[in-house]
């Protein structure tokens, strides 16, 4: 009955190998949950095999996936299945997979917070209730708003603040640094928190942005993974922590501000826009940073 399940699901593809991934990955593009190298580490980590799949037109691959059984690989629904929930954290990731422009083919695997940009790839694809916040362009923010903004940064820089860039420190610094600013924030344990240091450690290449002292102390932390697609820039800010007792610094909505600039700024300057994600659209804060788009599940 398995065999028979996967054969419906895998109609028309065809396995490949890790490498064949990864070539058309770089090929038609991605983002940070289905590239490559994440999925290889993360789903070393998890102890779980991946399975490549490939659609072939004419001898030429025009779409790949990285699969766990039914699933995507890296899904939280295998994890929780394999006794693994909370091994890691990618939040809710938008899903880009390496598929050639104009084309219209079948997702069987489950998957959820599929990007808009494969609306007319996949035909499979069902509207998903919730919506994706994508970051806006800094120049759809107000002048009040930008104003605002450089202003609460120039004050706490004034009273001592200091934007330092993530890469300064170690992995096991990242992962203590956030592991404490998230629990004084949100009053419990971060994702994955005893694994924090070796996810940082695996994914050291591809974090991004900065964190924020405060008299020496850190009181602001993102976690972003960014990676470079031939198309465009992808980038999902997975959480954050912030010390509450600086709240009259606004820190967190400093590093909102530093790391999306930046961003903009690192995209622009290679020619390539950015997908800038911060999961799903679902505070109000992130109605403030972001615009809401729609997003696709199988």
């Amino acid at each position: 009955m398995l065999n028979r399940l996967r054969a419906w699901r895998e109609r028309g593809w065809t396995p490949i190998s890790d490498a064949d991934y990864a070539a058309v990955w770089q090929r038609f593009g991605g983002s940070v949950a289905t590239h490559p190298q994440v999925v290889e580490r993360l789903a070393g980590l998890a102890g779980i095999p991946v399975r490549y799949l490939g659609w072939l037109e004419n001898g030429e691959l025009q779409a790949a996936l990285p699969t766990w059984g039914r699933h995507l690989a890296l899904s939280k629904d295998v994890l929780k299945q394999q006794g693994k929930r909370g091994l890691l954290d990618l939040g809710n990731a938008e899903i880009i997979l390496p598929v050639a422009p104009g084309a219209s083919l079948p997702l069987r695997h489950r998957a959820r917070y599929v990007s808009p940009l494969h609306a007319g790839q996949f035909n499979t694809l069902s509207a998903q209730p919730e919506g994706l916040a994508l970051a806006r362009e800094p120049e759809q923010y107000s002048k009040k708003f930008r104003y605002n903004q450089r202003r609460e940064q120039r004050l706490l820089e004034e009273a001592g603040g200091v934007i330092r860039p993530m890469a300064e420190l170690s992995a096991v610094e990242q992962a203590t640094i956030y592991a404490d600013l998230f629990q004084r924030r949100w009053g419990f344990s971060a994702t994955g928190e005893a694994h924090l240091a070796e996810v940082f450690g695996l994914l050291r290449e591809f974090m991004s942005g900065s964190l924020i002292y405060l008299n020496d102390e850190p009181v602001a932390i993102q976690v972003l993974y960014r990676v470079e697609a031939p198309q465009w820039i992808s980038l999902e800010y997975i959480n954050g922590g912030v010390d509450p007792t600086s709240r009259e610094f606004s820190p967190g909505s400093v590093l909102s501000f530093v790391n999306t600039q930046t961003a903009w700024e690192d995209a622009r300057a290679l020619g390539k826009p950015l997908r800038y994600s911060f999961g799903r659209a679902d505070r109000e804060y992130k109605d403030r940073w972001c615009n809401r788009l729609p997003v696709y599940q199988v």
